[in-house]
């Protein structure tokens, strides 16, 4: 029997047996020979966490070598200047890749059918955003300088995939 929830008489059961002082397994054991039920162990911790019951470690059993360590209990609140976290790194600045060309910065509506669209601006707030706009590569939205750059050199198999993939969209 699969079971994706418990009814109330099997959840009073759980909480009679965890009070008592069995284990998880004994508890399971017994609810499914009284109900009928199929429960796993697994599902009997589950449940008993959802119904907020206490898992205490049982009398008598000392050789397990467990020890329940408590967890702290998280502060909803941010840490503030004198806070827990240690001060933040400031990250290196990144080097960006850059080509041996001018951009012409064209703006969008003034781009012709064979410009190339590599993007420059827009990272300021009320900055446009123009185009490169030199004659760009067939089948490319790039001219030859911004296609590597944007493409990159990828690995090996990455580079021997595209002819395949090619043939493939020209076969269909």
């Amino acid at each position: 029997m699969e079971s994706f929830s418990w009814a109330p008489a099997h959840c009073e059961a759980l909480r009679d047996y965890v009070a008592k002082g069995m284990s998880f397994a004994e508890a399971v054991n017994e609810i499914n020979r009284k109900f009928g039920t199929d429960y796993t162990r697994s599902a009997a911790i589950g449940r008993a966490r959802r119904m907020g019951l206490s898992t205490r470690p049982r009398p008598g059993n000392h050789g397990s070598g467990r020890q329940e360590i408590p967890v702290p209990k998280r502060s909803r609140r941010p840490p503030g200047p004198g806070g827990s976290l240690p001060p933040q790194k400031q990250a290196k600045p990144v080097k960006l890749r850059c080509v041996g060309i001018t951009p012409r910065l064209k703006p969008l509506v003034d781009l012709e059918p064979g410009d190339c669209r590599y993007p420059y601006g827009g990272d300021k707030d009320g900055e446009p955003i123009t185009f490169c706009g030199h004659p760009r590569l067939p089948g490319v939205s790039y001219c030859a300088p911004h296609f590597h750059l944007a493409r990159g050199d990828g690995t090996a198999s990455e580079r021997a995939a595209a002819p395949v993939v090619l043939r493939l969209v020209a076969a269909a």
